[in-house]
């Protein structure tokens, strides 16, 4: 979250908009994925979405999250890698899009 502070900041002292982006699932990729990750996903997903920050918020968790087991990709947008998004996940993200976010 400093970090995002970090950007955010000298981005919108270069006159830039920022649009925030949450952390999609990724439980059951055994690279990268750990109980300790999982909640400081939660936790940056949570300030993403609350801190008033940004200019608009894209929910790219929502999207593609497995409703009945939110820390997982659903099946249907996961490429098997339980990472990154198959191409219907990438579709789903911008299908989820409000392309109203772009304009000033």
């Amino acid at each position: 979250i400093v970090g995002y502070k970090q950007v955010l900041a000298r981005a919108k002292d270069a006159g830039l908009r920022v649009i925030g982006a949450t952390i999609t699932p990724y439980e059951g990729n055994d690279g990268y994925w750990s109980e300790d990750g999982e909640s400081d996903r939660q936790k940056i997903n949570a300030w993403i979405r609350t801190s008033g920050l940004f200019e608009a918020v894209l929910d790219f968790d929502l999207a593609l999250r497995d409703p009945q087991k939110p820390t997982r990709l659903a099946a249907k947008f996961d490429c098997g890698d339980h990472l990154h998004p198959s191409v219907a996940g990438y579709k789903e993200l911008a299908a989820s899009i409000d392309l109203s976010v772009f304009k000033k």
